[in-house]
């Protein structure tokens, strides 16, 4: 019966979307109902919320690596890179600028 019960609310709920709460409210219920032990019931809170963690934790793995992969093709600058352009651009506009002033001293002079 705890197996049956277990698959159902496996495959039902979706244990990835399943909340402690929400499964210990479902335990609860069927404790209630006679149709489990407490200790049954526990032991069916821990594997969902175990088996609804872990399923996140691959999907959230999965998704990191689709969206860097789409990212990747994109050919998008990152942080980094900006940063490091930031710096060039500075550096270079330091240097026309000195450019500039010897070039008008020139003339001046």
């Amino acid at each position: 019966m705890l197996e049956e019960i277990r698959k159902g609310l496996l495959s039902g709920f979706g244990a990835v979307l399943l909340t402690r709460e929400k499964a210990e409210e479902v335990a609860r219920k069927l404790v209630k109902e006679t149709k489990i032990s407490k200790e049954e019931a526990q032991d069916l809170v821990d594997e969902l919320f175990e088996t609804g963690s872990r399923q996140w934790s691959e999907i959230e793995a999965s998704l990191s690596k689709t969206l860097r992969k789409g990212i990747d093709g994109l050919d998008i600058a990152s942080k980094k890179e900006l940063h490091g352009l930031k710096s060039k651009v500075g550096k270079l506009e330091k240097r026309i600028k000195a450019l500039e002033q010897r070039i008008n001293s020139k003339e001046e002079g």
